[in-house]
């Protein structure tokens, strides 16, 4: 069965777009906010010597993002108040086709059903920065690969259903205001 619950937002885009330090803001206004599964799954990897990485073996990697997204969305799923999630299950499928994942593979029907039982109220878009764009040691895309990447993430998200939100380029703060604003606080 379908959940929609409308204080589940997702704040996706471009790697190194600022979403992070947004949600850090959001959080700082008493906001929940959700940290992003990936970067926690790359950390958790080096650490443990583990290759479940995306520049070595994406398809573990791929079904580590997808059962972590699915164990944070359920986690939260009957939040009170507004929760922001640092990338959805959306993500994943973007992801997927990044690695070009065949359509037919068991890992794609998986990403695809999670993304149409667990939804989000509204979904907003960090697009790519040049300005503030850097790279570190979980985050090794040159900024092209981090355009491609907020194209697909973009081509997920409206494959299904949602019409995502673009963050403009501001200062955190005005981010911020711009999200609360588009909030359904009723």
């Amino acid at each position: 069965m379908q959940s929609t619950n409308k204080n589940l937002i997702a704040i996706s885009g471009a790697p190194g777009a600022g979403k992070t330090t947004l949600l850090n803001v959001l959080q700082s206004h008493g906001y929940a906010c959700v940290p992003e599964i990936a970067r926690r799954i790359i950390q958790e990897q080096m650490q443990s010597g583990g290759n479940a990485l995306p520049w070595q073996e994406t398809t573990a990697y791929i079904k580590l993002m997808l059962e972590g997204s699915i164990a944070s969305f359920l986690q939260h799923q009957h939040a009170q108040h507004p929760t922001f999630f640092d990338r959805g299950l959306p993500d994943t499928l973007g992801y997927a086709q990044i690695i070009q994942l065949p359509y037919q593979h068991p890992d794609q029907r998986a990403i695809k059903e999670a993304c149409t039982l667990h939804r989000y109220s509204k979904v907003f878009l960090a697009p790519p920065w040049r300005d503030i764009y850097t790279t570190d040691t979980q985050r090794k895309q040159t900024f092209d690969e981090a355009l491609f990447s907020f194209e697909q993430a973009m081509k997920a998200y409206t494959r299904c259903g949602y019409d995502p939100i673009l963050i403009p380029l501001s200062t955190p703060n005005e981010r911020a205001d711009f999200i609360q604003s588009h909030l359904d606080l009723r």
